[in-house]
């Protein structure tokens, strides 16, 4: 696409930012701005929770930004940006609504969106073959290594090569696996070659296109820097996992706000599922290796297990020294019967530190079997800490990342409101998390919390606090400038302090509630328990019984 395009929302528009204007004056930090006039809904949208700005300074390393209004001619031009979590779960960084489809509004929205992210760039994005985009991309995030989902260029062959599609059935597989199954660049060069010249395709014009981009969608060119994929096959039904099943090419203006909380809540219960799992299940050893337990402590569930794959997988793929320089030796690493796969592992025995060529470290942040076996030969018993990333750590949300970004972020009240907010956010979830782990714990932070809310509770009778506060977005219109001209005191007004405690008061319930939840699952747990005790017991008589007849 190279020329503007222009939408408008009707009604429906009105509706969007009358919802975005009562969620932030309920929370000042949610984020919202508007390009053009504030007033309607004639310019492009952005909006951005307080979940979504917390999560990511603890995941914003890997996004993605996905437009699949425009492929799957939605009703509604609705686009996000997206992550993954400590699980592997979609997680979501911001959305928009692109009404006006130029290079101009690519920048605009990448500026506010970067805006509303505290100015941190990712190391990597992931987005639709879309020229405006990346002229938006290159200028706003120049250092982001930025990508092109090879899903949407699968899809687009289908369209481009439809005619070789129907007469030659096999070509889909053999081109999706030249494509993915390539290890090296000279592998994926040789199988490109030999594709083209097996369906005599050399001169098609598409294809050409894709091959000179081929640095910016084929898998293989990517390695060398992180991106957080946990398979190949993920994604393959496009890039918006997060609201895939809520919001559609049927989906309406009036519905998107709807969809939109729900696809939310939906995700939100999910991770709070796989942080249950996570904190009150054991995985299954597979290996004696002291390394394989340090990292099931480590580790979230679905992580670790990825991680078992590999640590597994060692034991099929022995490393042998083929060169030694003093405290560099280099290992050749395949598996048994393939020799012809074979990786190489650079391993420096002084630091502790190894490269493989296969580069799954870089590219995933997760080990590799290559390096693993090397590990396994050098008795390297335990996990070296360069090799253990945090945000795929049970402990992700905990406040290095948080506090350290914190720290980096402008000294004023809007962007310590932020730092405030999900500070208490945090503290509030370590009651659960340890709340959780026993009735006498349970009960001790259930004491404090309803303190807690007393002296909230107190605090808002009184009208009282010198705390400073501030707006996070006005709502701003037209350029960022213009949103920080238009920002509020920096001393909140009794309004803003109401707001605020019901922020917290609800917060804390919602914490309640949670507890409740984590106790009654607790309690279940302990009846269940009792009940094997007292079978258990019975069976014990019995036998007692038995034995003196």
């Amino acid at each position: 696409m190279s020329g503007s395009r222009q939408r408008t929302l009707g009604g429906g528009g009105q509706h969007v930012l009358d919802y975005l204007k009562r969620m932030q004056a309920e929370n000042p930090a949610f984020f919202y701005a508007v390009q053009g006039d504030n007033e309607h809904s004639s310019g492009n949208i952005f909006w951005a929770d307080a979940t979504s700005r917390m999560n990511y300074t603890y995941f914003g390393d890997a996004v993605t930004f996905d437009t699949a209004y425009r492929a799957n001619r939605y009703r509604v031009p609705f686009a996000s940006f997206t992550g993954l979590n400590h699980h592997g779960q979609p997680v979501l960084f911001g959305c928009a609504l692109i009404l006006n489809e130029s290079e101009s509004s690519f920048i605009w929205l990448f500026q506010t969106w970067l805006h509303a992210m505290s100015g941190h760039h990712p190391v990597s994005i992931t987005m639709e073959p879309d020229r405006l985009i990346q002229v938006a991309v290159a200028q706003v995030l120049p250092e982001t290594r930025y990508r092109i989902c090879k899903w949407s260029i699968f899809r687009e062959s289908q369209e481009k090569l439809a005619h070789l599609y129907q007469s030659h059935p096999t070509f889909e597989t053999e081109f999706k696996r030249c494509v993915n199954d390539s290890e090296t660049n000279d592998e994926f060069e040789s199988n490109w070659k030999s594709l083209l010249e097996r369906y005599y395709i050399m001169d098609n014009e598409w294809l050409q296109s894709m091959y000179s981009a081929r640095q910016q969608w084929v898998p293989v060119y990517m390695r060398d820097a992180f991106f957080g994929e946990l398979s190949v096959s993920e994604g393959s039904g496009g890039l918006n996992l997060f609201f895939d099943g809520y919001i559609n090419a049927s989906t309406t203006i009036q519905m998107l706000v709807k969809q939109y909380e729900k696809a939310i809540v939906g995700w939100h219960e999910k991770e709070l599922k796989a942080d249950y799992d996570t904190t009150n299940t054991t995985p299954v050893l597979k290996t004696p290796s002291p390394m394989e337990k340090q990292a099931a402590s480590l580790y979230t569930r679905r992580i670790f297990k990825k991680f078992q794959e590999e640590l597994v997988e060692t034991l099929a793929n022995p490393a042998t020294k083929v060169d030694d320089s003093g405290t560099v030796a280099t290992y050749r690493v395949a598996k048994f019967g393939e020799d012809h796969k074979a990786h190489a592992v650079s391993f420096n025995s002084f630091e502790m530190k190894a490269t493989c060529s296969c580069q799954m470290f870089e590219h995933l942040g997760i080990i590799c079997r290559h390096i693993l076996a090397v590990f396994r030969a050098k008795n390297v018993l335990t996990l070296p800490s360069q090799y253990v990333l945090k945000r795929w750590t049970r402990n992700a949300r905990t406040g290095a990342v948080l506090d350290e970004r914190a720290s980096e972020l402008p000294n004023n009240s809007r962007e310590s409101l932020t730092v405030r907010y999900n500070n208490l956010r945090q503290e509030a979830i370590k009651y659960v998390e340890e709340g959780a782990k026993s009735i006498h714990i349970y009960n001790v932070a259930m004491d404090a919390l309803q303190e807690a809310a007393k002296k909230v509770a107190a605090v808002k009778s009184q009208g009282s606090g010198a705390t400073q506060g501030g707006n996070l977005s006005n709502g701003g219109s037209q350029e960022l400038h213009a949103t920080e001209e238009n920002q509020m005191s920096a001393y909140p007004s009794v309004d803003e302090k109401e707001k605020k405690i019901h922020e917290l008061t609800a917060e804390l319930e919602n914490t309640n509630q949670r507890c409740e939840v984590y106790r009654a699952n607790l309690l279940a747990v302990l009846r269940d328990m009792e009940d094997q005790k007292l079978k258990l017991s019975v069976k014990v008589q019995n036998a007692r019984l038995s034995l003196k007849e």
